[in-house]
């Protein structure tokens, strides 16, 4: 989640427990894994170029990817990236988002960046990261009093701090492809793959040539 873009960028995270398995004590964005109902909600279509982007290399539904992005948001901050809509029957995992007469709103989303943890990680993820505005959003972007208890220290992180914190290293690319993408002003040709199970470490790009 991004704000203040033509003036004091700054993006939404939150602080992992120290006891976490992953990434413990670290500043991160909100996200997870993506869950068998997410792929069965209904959800506004995402654009063209981002349904074809994400299905480039991928056997994920592009619907559910986004899907999850929403949940998980919801579940982390309790901020809503939707629009209104009656939900008789929502599956389990989306009763609460359902309950606040919202359906989730994956146009509002722009896929950013997609990332593979190295081989021989005991715990290992393929990410796609969302970019949405705070524009978007249908909460108060300050309020997190409905969030869940797995993200502490929740706050709009301020660009140009943002090496102040504890950050994995993932995190520090993808911050950097996103000030490159404010200097654009504009959505990106393609989209970086940041492929951390190559040998050589290489960033291809989903929907264009590879910059090598």
């Amino acid at each position: 989640m991004l704000r203040d873009a033509g003036s004091q960028p700054a993006v939404l995270m939150g602080q992992r427990g120290a006891s976490a398995a992953f990434m413990p004590g670290k500043f991160v964005f909100p996200g997870g894994a993506v869950d068998a109902n997410d792929a069965t909600v209904p959800t506004t279509p995402l654009t063209d170029v981002d349904q074809t982007r994400l299905t480039s290399e991928s056997a994920l539904p592009p619907t559910a990817a986004a899907a999850a992005a929403i949940r998980e948001l919801w579940e982390e901050t309790g901020q809503i990236l939707g629009h209104p809509g009656d939900w008789p029957d929502p599956p389990q995992g989306w009763r609460g988002f359902a309950a606040t007469g919202n359906v989730p709103h994956a146009a509002a989303l722009s896929f950013f960046f997609r990332a593979v943890t190295p081989a021989g990680r005991p715990r290992r993820f393929d990410a796609r990261f969302f970019l949405a505005d705070v524009a978007q959003l249908k909460t108060n972007p300050d309020d997190f009093s409905n969030a869940e208890d797995e993200l502490a220290h929740l706050q709009w992180v301020p660009l140009a701090d943002a090496r102040k914190f504890d950050l994995p290293f993932i995190t520090q690319i993808v911050l950097a492809e996103l000030v490159s993408h404010i200097k654009r002003g504009g959505p990106p040709a393609s989209v970086p793959f940041f492929r951390n199970d190559d040998e050589a470490h290489l960033v291809s790009r989903l929907g264009g040539r590879s910059p090598l």
